[in-house]
């Protein structure tokens, strides 16, 4: 990442903060990612030389910019999915990739719902899967999150020490086929690699 575009993700972090503490609607938020919890994601992507990453829960786009700088070490593209519109997101990325060329051609936008999305993917085709949308709909996609992973493959789940109780029945689930810790960094990352014979 050049230091260019790291400034831009300073700032588009700091609006999104802004915005957030002017916002009463929980679901109009942005609730971006924490710089140090992206950052890691992004790391993790390029260990595990992630090719096809979908992150589940796009808002402004602040971590898919992360995403697609990192799978560009990879050789990669990132599907970002959520039910809300794009519009924002698309035109960060945009202006991301004036700052960094080469990062809009790495991402794919879609607006459905990320269960609906995970049901029609291929069995494991996905090397790296973020989930960071309503932590209360994980549980209802299961298995799709296990399914659609390769074997050796990262699941990410953000909010899991800030909301504990909403991710601790998904979390349970994961318990046979993963392995995994929760990395106390921003508001909890879980990281868990699926089993090579789970």
């Amino acid at each position: 990442m050049n230091e260019q575009l790291s400034k831009f993700l300073e700032h588009l972090y700091a609006d999104g903060v802004a915005s957030d503490q002017s916002q009463h609607d929980r679901l109009l938020k942005r609730r971006n990612l924490e710089p140090d919890t992206a950052a890691l994601l992004s790391l993790v992507v390029r260990i595990a030389r992630a090719r096809t990453v979908v992150e589940i829960g796009t808002s402004n786009g602040y971590s898919t910019i992360w995403l697609a700088d990192a799978v560009g070490d990879t050789g990669g593209a990132v599907v970002s999915v959520d039910t809300a519109s794009l519009d924002e997101a698309r035109n960060n990325l945009a202006s991301a990739d004036t700052i960094q060329p080469g990062l809009a051609t790495r991402v794919e936008f879609r607006q459905e719902d990320g269960g609906a999305y995970l049901a029609r993917l291929a069995e494991e085709s996905v090397d790296l899967l973020f989930l960071d949308a309503e932590r209360v709909e994980y549980p209802n996609w299961w298995p799709r999150p296990a399914r659609v992973l390769r074997r050796g493959g990262v699941l990410a789940i953000d909010n899991v020490l800030s909301h504990a109780d909403e991710v601790a029945g998904f979390l349970k689930l994961l318990v046979d086929d993963f392995a995994g810790t929760t990395v106390p960094v921003g508001k909890g990352l879980r990281l868990a690699w699926r089993r090579r014979g789970g």
